[in-house]
């Protein structure tokens, strides 16, 4: 259905693909490339409106927003994962997702660390659907963590 991440150079980006901001060894940042102007590339994505505060309090953030920003302002390395390419259909870049992409700029959203992070808001822009792969393997590590105390 689509173009795998491994197959794709992240210098060629298309507007509408997922782009992942690796933070750190178990979390990334996620963004929908938007396109180019005047030689920037831009991306959108999910962030915090109080630049003071780097983490959520109790992984929420009520001050967020859906921003369009430089593609290095995120950072200098990232790669383009459409994680859901093989499970869902990539929605129109032009005729849907630049629209529900300039209808969510500058408004109040509610960030949430489970429900409603970085990579939700790109894969509910890309495919329609929100999901995070993130969360999935979060929840999976908590239900071992919980069986083995069980067990003690």
């Amino acid at each position: 259905m689509g173009q795998s991440l491994q197959k794709r150079d992240p210098a060629n980006l298309f507007p509408g693909d997922i782009v992942e901001y690796r933070r750190n060894k178990y979390f990334s940042h996620f963004a929908i490339y938007y396109g180019e102007r005047d030689g920037v590339r831009y991306v959108a994505h999910l962030t915090s409106r109080d630049s003071d505060s780097k983490l959520p309090l109790f992984g929420r953030a009520l001050r967020s927003e859906v921003k369009l920003d430089p593609m290095e302002l995120l950072g200098k390395k990232y790669k383009v994962n459409n994680m859901l390419d093989d499970s869902f259909p990539a929605r129109d870049f032009h005729s849907v997702v630049k629209q529900a992409i300039d209808d969510m700029m500058g408004q109040e959203v509610t960030f949430d660390i489970l429900f409603h992070n970085s990579e939700h808001q790109a894969t509910l822009f890309r495919y329609g659907v929100k999901k995070s792969e993130q969360v999935k393997h979060l929840n999976t590590f908590a239900t071992s963590i919980k069986n083995v105390i069980a067990t003690i």
